[in-house]
């Protein structure tokens, strides 16, 4: 994947009004990633120690692939539609993992409170990119 043309192609896309400039998502996901990496590690070493049922693991194993996912399909593949499919999917696996912990470590589901923003503020603006370069 090349970023230089990767970023152009992103550049030349029509954005929403409320589209922040490029130079916001790195800051933003680097931030998010600590988050979700201390949550992830956690709850991995409680199922790893059988104080946690896969159950549980699951919507976070599901929600860091589609997470990882994005950006080859919206800048190696340049697919809009299935990049809007992903982003929905981070926040159904995102909504459900917090759900499915919160009962068992309720620190976990309110860390992600900013993660789970994020998710909701780019799943809508990714879908309007994708409504508007239709």
């Amino acid at each position: 994947m090349d970023s230089t043309r990767s970023a152009e192609w992103y550049a030349q896309l029509a954005k929403p009004f409320f589209a922040p400039p490029s130079w916001v998502f790195g800051p933003v996901w680097a931030v998010l990633y600590i988050v979700i990496a201390i949550s992830f590690g956690f709850v991995l070493l409680r199922y790893l120690k059988r104080r946690l049922p896969f159950a549980v693991l699951l919507p976070f194993i599901l929600n860091l692939l589609f997470n990882l996912a994005y950006k080859p399909i919206q800048f190696g593949l340049k697919d809009n539609l299935l990049a809007s499919v992903d982003t929905l999917l981070v926040l159904a696996t995102l909504l459900w993992a917090l759900l499915v912990i919160w009962t068992r470590a309720r620190w976990v589901a309110l860390v992600n409170i900013p993660y789970l923003l994020w998710v909701a503020f780019a799943t809508v603006l990714q879908l309007c990119i994708t409504w508007l370069n239709r």
